[in-house]
């Protein structure tokens, strides 16, 4: 039976992992692959990256493990295109960026023309250019902040979104990877209070939540999928880690600098807005927000930790640490469900009642 089960498992993950590159249907080539941008104040940031894959051969069946094991494969085998030029238009507004030396681009696309005011997602064309090759082309969705907006929110995914087990590294690997998007189990009520802090206490709001991640770039498809099966508000998920599984790079950057540095760039690309910040208990994020309170003492309304394990040290270290933020005017809340952030949220004014009756009543469902 063990033995079953570990086979059952190896074929999940390997399914998983083969996933992203059905899409080619085993032509291989060329592909520009962006991730959803997201602007704000003039200005709109989109990532993404240019690479070749191998084709699958005429002998590989369309279906089963070996057509599986063949796209893991051309996978890994992946290249990433240096300085290639990507064309990037949003509207009327043009840039032009090169590929560093793994593929990958960063566009800071300056807004000088007026985006549509009618809705907050925008439709963003990519083009690259490639010597002796056809030039390819793709598009991604950019969200861009309305000027109604009155608060910026910015989240944690693992074990603050959804479920991972990030305390325990094999169960989290097996839920990233293995597990099917509507099977990683969202936190109940999440959904709605994410709503609630979205369409704020007016209920009009279309406030921007920002996601961050400490899992790779490879999940970021189902990433999505998940968002869009529990309804939990769908924003960039700009800021997953890029795990550099290379021989130049063995190693993920550390998750603590990778948050922290990426925070403090969304703070600087709406600077008139306050925030809210939300994350968990299992490892940085207290400590990441506190020295981002620190740094921005007027603009962090609150700060959300969402209790997932009860070790007496790691109470204590959370606790002094909402002690040491009080003279700043933002209230650590360290929470064991939904329900208690957003009677917090409420009472702050940052959702209507109900949002609150809302996030309740899903939590008792």
């Amino acid at each position: 039976m063990l033995g079953q089960g570990l086979a059952e498992m190896f074929r999940r993950l390997l399914r998983a992992v083969a996933r992203p590159m059905k899409r080619d249907r085993g032509r291989g080539g060329y592909v520009v692959h962006p991730y959803r941008g997201y602007g704000a104040h003039g200005e709109a940031l989109l990532m993404g990256r240019v690479f070749r894959q191998s084709s699958l051969g005429g002998w590989v069946p369309r279906y089963g493990v070996l057509r599986d094991l063949s796209d893991v494969a051309r996978r890994i085998a992946r290249r990433g295109m240096p300085e290639v030029t990507v064309e990037i238009t949003l509207g009327d507004n043009v840039t032009t960026v090169t590929t560093d030396r793994d593929g990958y681009f960063d566009a800071h696309l300056p807004l000088v023309h007026p985006l549509p005011q009618d809705t907050a997602w925008h439709h963003a064309e990519l083009h690259a250019v490639i010597p002796n090759a056809p030039p390819i082309s793709s598009f991604v969705e950019v969200y861009v902040s309305p000027p109604e907006a009155d608060l910026l929110v910015i989240s944690d995914i693992d074990d603050t979104v959804m479920y991972t087990g990030v305390a325990n590294k094999l169960r989290m690997l097996h839920r990233l990877f293995v597990k099917q998007a509507h099977q990683r189990m969202a936190f109940p009520g999440v959904a709605a209070f994410y709503q609630a802090l979205h369409a704020g206490e007016s209920g009009q709001a279309k406030r921007p939540i920002l996601y961050v991640s400490r899992g790779p770039w490879s999940i970021y498809e189902m990433l999505e999928e998940f968002f869009q099966l529990n309804r939990i508000p769908v924003g960039p998920i700009l800021f997953l880690r890029e795990w550099g599984i290379s021989w130049r790079k063995p190693w993920p950057r550390r998750a603590e600098d990778h948050k922290y540095d990426l925070i403090q760039q969304m703070l600087s690309m709406r600077d008139d807005l306050p925030c809210v910040l939300i994350g968990d208990s299992g490892q940085h994020d207290p400590e990441v927000y506190a020295r981002i309170v620190h740094e921005f003492p007027e603009r962090i309304r609150a700060v959300y930790i969402r209790r997932v394990e009860r070790k007496p040290e790691r109470e204590r270290a959370i606790n002094a640490l909402r002690e040491e933020l009080r003279h700043t005017g933002c209230e650590l809340v360290l929470a064991a469900d939904s329900a208690a952030m957003a009677e917090h949220a409420l009472r702050q004014g940052l959702i209507a009642e109900s949002g609150l009756e809302a996030v309740r009543r899903e939590s008792e469902a």
